[in-house]
């Protein structure tokens, strides 16, 4: 009798997966493509997300529905935050033009990483950047089937 192999915390995955917004839109989707590979507890998968593979048997194919804000928190309006244009010159390229819709990467205080922003607004010396993960406050559709799990 063949051993059932369940996901469970630290687990090693292969698997094929879909996140797409509330309008079924997608957002990743590797159906078609080449799997994923991740190990849970990693970061490499929102918790929310990680909990909803908690128990799946390898083989699985299921949908689930993420309430607004459970996978990347809520929108916090404090992260939209005005930029003047002479930090963004010196900081970045020289010359370089900023539309809305445009990602902008900024190094963090320690200058170990990075961070992005959205250029939401335009004015007169500044920019308005969003720096709110692209999908907070998004209820969001997931889907998975489960190729491979080793524990």
């Amino acid at each position: 009798m063949a051993t059932v192999i369940r996901i469970q915390p630290g687990s090693f995955l292969t698997l094929h997966y879909r996140l797409a917004g509330a309008d079924g839109a997608d957002v990743v989707n590797t159906f078609g493509g080449k799997p994923a590979t991740l190990s849970l507890g990693t970061g490499q998968l929102a918790p929310a997300l990680e909990q909803h593979l908690i128990g799946l048997e390898e083989g699985a194919h299921a949908r689930f529905d993420v309430p607004a804000g459970a996978a990347f928190g809520e929108r916090n309006p404090e992260l939209l935050q005005r930029v003047k244009l002479s930090l963004l010159q010196e900081m970045g390229e020289p010359g370089a033009s900023y539309d809305c819709g445009d990602v902008v990467e900024f190094p963090t205080p320690d200058g170990q990483g990075r961070y992005a922003g959205v250029v939401r607004d335009k004015g007169d010396g500044w920019l308005l950047f969003d720096f709110n993960h692209p999908l907070a406050g998004q209820a969001l559709q997931f889907e998975v089937q489960v190729l491979g799990v080793l524990e």
